[in-house]
C-alpha cells in the first residue's frame, strides 16, 4: 500500500511539471489576446479620443454606432463585396472538386495543381493590389487594351473603362479580385474532405451501377457536408473582416471610395486614421461587427445542421 501511495505521488508530481510548462504561453496569451479584448469592451463605454483620460457613458457609443447610416452603408458594401466573391469562390472550387474527384477520370499532377491554385494564397496583398492597379489602369492598362484589341478584330469602338475608379464596377472588381485569391484555399479544404471518404463507398456505388451524378450527390456530398460547413463559416467571417484589397486598391480621394468602403475600413478611419481617430466609438465598431458576425455564423450553423439532421 505505501508502494502505491509512493508511486502514485511520484506520478502526480510528475504531471505537474506540465502545468510548468504550459505558464509561458497562458501569460503571453493573457497578455496579447485576452486583455486586448476586455480592454477594448471597456473603451467602448467610454468617450476615449486619442489618449489621457476618459469618461464613463454607458451605450452611448452603441446607439451612435446602431443609427449611423455610415456604418450600415459599410456593412452592406461589404455584404455586397462577400456575395458576390462567396458566389464565386465557392463555385469554382465545387466545380473543380467534382472534377478532380471524378472516381471515373484519374488526374496526374494533382499536387502541382493544388500548388497553382493555392499560390494567390501565398502573395502579400499588397502585391496583389499593385499588381491588378497596373492590369486595370484606366487608360493603360493591360485589361482595358485587351478588350479594346478584341474589340477591334470585330469591328468595334470599346470605351475604356475605369475599373477601380466607377462606383459601378469597383465593388464587383473587387468581389472578383477576392475569389482568385481564396478559391485555391477553399478547393483544398473541399478536396481533403473527399480523400477522407472512404473508397469502399464508390466501389459499392459501382458495383451497383450508380452514375456519377448519383455518386457524387448519394455520396460526396452528404459525406463532405462538415468541411462544407466550415469553409462556408470560415468564408463568412473573413469576407465581413474584408479590409486589406479595398483599402490598397480604392484611394480615399476616389469617386468610388464610398461604394468599396467595408466595416472594417469604417472601424479603421475612427481607431487609427489621423484626425478622426476616436478610440472609444471604434472599439464599439469592432464590439458590433463581432456582434453582427456572432449572430449570423450561429444562424449558418443552425441551418447546416438542420440539413444535416
Amino acid at each position: 500500500m505505501a508502494k502505491t501511495t509512493k508511486k502514485h505521488s511520484k506520478i502526480t508530481a510528475y504531471n505537474n511539471w506540465g502545468y510548468v510548462f504550459v505558464i509561458p504561453f497562458v501569460v503571453v496569451f493573457c497578455i496579447f489576446s485576452i486583455y486586448p479584448v476586455l480592454r477594448t469592451l471597456w473603451l467602448s463605454f467610454t468617450d476615449l479620443k486619442v489618449m489621457g483620460s476618459s469618461k464613463f457613458i454607458g451605450l452611448a457609443n452603441y446607439v451612435r454606432v446602431a443609427t449611423d447610416k455610415f456604418f450600415w452603408r459599410a456593412v452592406w458594401n461589404t455584404v455586397r463585396i462577400w456575395i458576390v466573391n462567396i458566389v464565386l469562390q465557392l463555385g469554382l472550387a465545387f466545380l473543380l472538386m467534382m472534377v478532380f474527384s471524378d472516381v471515373k477520370y484519374k488526374f496526374k499532377g494533382l499536387r502541382v495543381f493544388r500548388l497553382v491554385y493555392y499560390l494567390p494564397n501565398l502573395i502579400a496583398a499588397t502585391s496583389i493590389a499593385f499588381l491588378f492597379q497596373t492590369l486595370l489602369d484606366w487608360k493603360f492598362g493591360s485589361f482595358n487594351q485587351l478588350i479594346s484589341l478584341i474589340y477591334k478584330l470585330f469591328g468595334q469602338q470599346y470605351t475604356y473603362v475605369n475599373w477601380l475608379g466607377n462606383p459601378n464596377y469597383a465593388g464587383h472588381t473587387i468581389a472578383v479580385i477576392q475569389a482568385w485569391v481564396w478559391f485555391g484555399n477553399s478547393f483544398l479544404m473541399l478536396m481533403a474532405g473527399v480523400q477522407g471518404i472512404n473508397r469502399d463507398y464508390y466501389e459499392a456505388a459501382a458495383i451497383d451501377g450508380a452514375g456519377r451524378w448519383t455518386v457524387f450527390g448519394k455520396i460526396t456530398l452528404p459525406l463532405i457536408r462538415p468541411i462544407m460547413m466550415y469553409v462556408a463559416i470560415t468564408s463568412l467571417i473573413g469576407g465581413l473582416q474584408m479590409f486589406d484589397l479595398p483599402y490598397l486598391m480604392v484611394q480615399a480621394s476616389s469617386s468610388s471610395y464610398d461604394s468599396v468602403q467595408t466595416a472594417m475600413m469604417y472601424l479603421y478611419r475612427f481607431g487609427f486614421h489621423q484626425g478622426t481617430i476616436q478610440t472609444g466609438y471604434a472599439s464599439s465598431v469592432a464590439y458590433m461587427l463581432f456582434l453582427i458576425i456572432l449572430s449570423v455564423s450561429l444562424i449558418q450553423l443552425k441551418l447546416f445542421k438542420r440539413k444535416e439532421n
